[in-house]
């Protein structure tokens, strides 16, 4: 059986070293190059397109994820359209509620709302959003996430503060709740409450295994899901051969070398990055990540999307493929879809 194939995109912004930093044209082009890889992978068959939540990043567009959600359903038709994710620390959970309410509303039963408890900024930008709430954000996360949950079902109980509020849009509507993690505690939180889940490979690959172990071996069958479903999302850059696509992957070893040593940029050209000689603290931050990745060409990446199947049995693979050059990042997708025709379902996680 075939594994559903999905898209995780940070809408990268791309520029020159030498470059003006208050340019948006960038960032509108970063933005346009989002909507456009959407339609291109929605045509290559793609099941899900998600755009995730990141601020204080120069390199990186999606900040509005919500936003961005709207602009790529109204651009689409029929490929399930989400955030991977909504950082719900970051955010009332009234507000989520009424933005993916909204979403719904005008797109119907095809918006995704993933959910994370990680700020997605440093420790500035995160305060910044959330100064006027108080409270430890990854104690109270089950807690705002259950309020969240409410907002749509009008599951208050009648003594709760918030029962009166009625959240419109929003009561009634039913976007697939997918939780997110990099480690065993959101796998745990998502097996409890019988809600699929999503594993961010792509720059935690060592806490793969364990992670999903503990959703399986916790698991509750729900209203939701009577089993397991899980989903990882693995960083790929595909070419027409190995090299193309090594010298392909040169902006993101680039841009997250920087960002692990505390310097965040926009994208490099890959022409720019090839040039870049990364000294060896920022090698050493980065390997843990991108010892993960898969980069090369149809066959290698084949070989390897199947392996990270049947190795953790997942039942999807979300896709981050944060090539700069667009045409080239459009033909990384196409094919990587070509890729997974034919990989299938793996067993030796299950």
């Amino acid at each position: 059986m075939s594994v559903p194939y999905s898209v995780l995109d940070l809408s990268p912004v791309v520029a020159p070293a030498e470059h003006d930093p208050t340019d948006t044209a960038p960032v509108t082009t970063a933005l346009r190059n989002t909507i456009e890889l959407a339609q291109a992978t929605e045509r290559l068959g793609y099941t899900r397109f998600w755009l995730a939540e990141h601020h204080s990043m120069p390199g990186i567009a999606s900040a509005a994820t919500s936003v961005m959600i709207g602009q790529v359903a109204a651009a689409t038709s029929t490929i399930r359209v989400g955030s991977g994710g909504v950082m719900l620390p970051n955010h009332a959970p009234l507000a989520i509620a009424e933005q993916f309410g909204t979403l719904e509303a005008l797109f119907g039963p095809r918006i995704d709302l993933g959910i994370g408890r990680a700020p997605g900024s440093d420790q500035v930008a995160t305060h910044a959003l959330r100064r006027l709430r108080g409270g430890n954000a990854a104690e109270d996360f089950p807690r705002e996430l259950a309020e969240l949950r409410a907002y749509f079902t009008g599951g208050f109980p009648d003594d709760h503060p918030y029962a009166a509020i009625t959240a419109t849009p929003g009561y009634g509507a039913a976007p697939e709740i997918w939780l997110l993690g990099s480690s065993t505690y959101s796998a745990q939180l998502a097996a409890i409450l019988g809600l699929p889940f999503a594993f961010a490979r792509h720059f935690a690959p060592q806490a793969t295994m364990p992670a999903m172990a503990a959703y399986r071996d916790n698991f509750r069958p729900s209203e939701y899901l009577d089993r397991p479903h899980a989903m990882i999302t693995v960083t790929v850059f595909a070419g027409p051969d190995d090299a193309t696509a090594q010298y392909l992957s040169g902006p993101q070893h680039v841009a997250m070398a920087r960002l692990r040593t505390g310097n965040p940029g926009r994208y490099l050209p890959s022409a720019e990055a090839a040039e870049v000689r990364l000294d060896p603290l920022a090698l050493g931050a980065l390997q843990p990540s991108s010892s993960a990745w898969i980069i090369g060409g149809p066959d290698t990446v084949r070989d390897g999307l199947q392996s990270v199947v049947e190795m953790t049995g997942a039942d999807g693979v979300m896709i981050s493929s944060m090539v700069a050059e667009q045409d080239a990042r459009l033909e990384s997708h196409r094919l990587i879809a070509e890729a997974m025709s034919d990989v299938t379902v793996g067993s030796a996680a299950r």
